[in-house]
């Protein structure tokens, strides 16, 4: 991916479904530190459905986050940071630390 590309990613596709507590876990997280999601309501449209079916081995499963080619069923919110960090650094919130990693 080139600068120009990373640049045009202006948002995170968040896949979700009414009554999920991680989905809700999630949008509060990264809507607290301010990460812009395009959020789709998998029981609203079967393409939406049919995505994450796609990507969850048939099932529908959500969360389920999309930054650029990297797929993530029911991440946390360090891992949609890390992929971001790599994927649309501008993305992200100025104040946000990368954990450390493990020895």
């Amino acid at each position: 991916m080139t600068d120009a590309e990373t640049k045009q990613l202006s948002t995170i596709d968040f896949y979700w479904r009414p009554g999920c507590g991680f989905c809700m876990m999630l949008d509060r997280s990264l809507g607290k530190a301010g990460v812009p999601l395009e959020k789709h309501n998998i029981w609203d449209d079967p393409s939406h459905a049919a995505t994450v079916r796609q990507h969850a081995n048939g099932n529908e499963t959500v969360p389920t986050v999309v930054i650029d080619d990297v797929v993530m069923v029911n991440p946390s919110a360090d891992e949609v940071m890390s992929i971001l960090s790599v994927k649309a650094p501008h993305l992200l919130p100025e104040s946000w630390i990368p954990p450390e990693s493990s020895p």
